[in-house]
């Protein structure tokens, strides 16, 4: 039998022994370029992700005049796909690897089987999901409140952050789509930071020359999503 080992997720990584025998037979390890579509709105969700390492996925909403607009991100912290709802339901959201890299997956059937076995899977998943959902309501008063500039910031310090990397694979066409925006908007937020040198660019990237500085630039939104995450999972062992 081929060993897995749960090196690289941290979500996982949170279960016990006894939780981690009954899970690991049963993911597959897979590696998704950037660009690759996990699933699409009203498409069956029927297998869980898992990112790890320095892979990134972005939950994004498709516009009735064609435009997309990020609505979550998650990296190896998180999972992606039905692991707290029970049986294959449709997705709403359209989920989109961003940075490309190495993932753990699961038939949805065989995670629910899994789950009602063990309360604290089910407890962990839970509480993540609780945590996606604080992460969509900081995201609709992020939106409402704080300039293009902070918002770009934040998106970029938290790329980083997740990614372990300086260099974040985007246009500036793309993150402006991330946040909503026309790209003149953010050509402008990006030509000032340059000019600063806390920025940098070239042909597909964005590159964070002074992360200090950016991260001073942010909103505080994901300085709480962040605190809320480690609240909701620190809590796991509560009944």
């Amino acid at each position: 039998m081929k060993t897995i080992s749960l090196l690289g997720s941290e979500l996982l990584g949170m279960l016990d022994d006894e939780d981690r025998a009954l899970i690991m037979p049963h993911l597959e390890e897979l590696r998704l370029g950037p660009g690759r579509i996990i699933h699409e709105p009203g498409g069956i969700v029927d297998h869980a992700y898992f990112p790890r390492h320095d892979a990134l996925v972005a939950f994004l909403v498709p516009m009735a005049d064609g435009e997309t607009i990020e609505v979550a991100m998650t990296g190896r912290e998180g999972a992606v796909g039905g692991i707290v709802s029970q049986g294959q339901l449709p997705a709403y959201a359209r989920c989109c690897v961003h940075h490309g890299g190495d993932f753990f997956r699961i038939p949805v059937n065989k995670l629910d089987q899994i789950k009602a076995r063990s309360r604290r899977i089910g407890s962990l998943f839970n509480r993540y999901a609780d945590y996606i959902v604080a992460q969509l309501f900081q995201s609709i008063a992020c939106n409402a409140r704080h300039s293009v500039e902070q918002r770009a910031a934040r998106w970029l310090c938290a790329a980083v952050r997740r990614t372990g990397r300086s260099e974040v694979a985007l246009t500036q066409a793309q993150l402006g789509g991330f946040l909503g925006v026309g790209r003149p908007y953010v050509t402008r937020v990006v030509a000032r930071l340059k000019q600063e040198g806390i920025l940098d660019t070239r042909r597909g990237a964005i590159i964070v020359l002074k992360p200090r500085k950016l991260d001073a630039l942010a909103c505080d939104c994901s300085a709480l999503i962040n605190e809320h995450y480690s609240l909701v999972m620190r809590g796991l062992d509560a009944p």
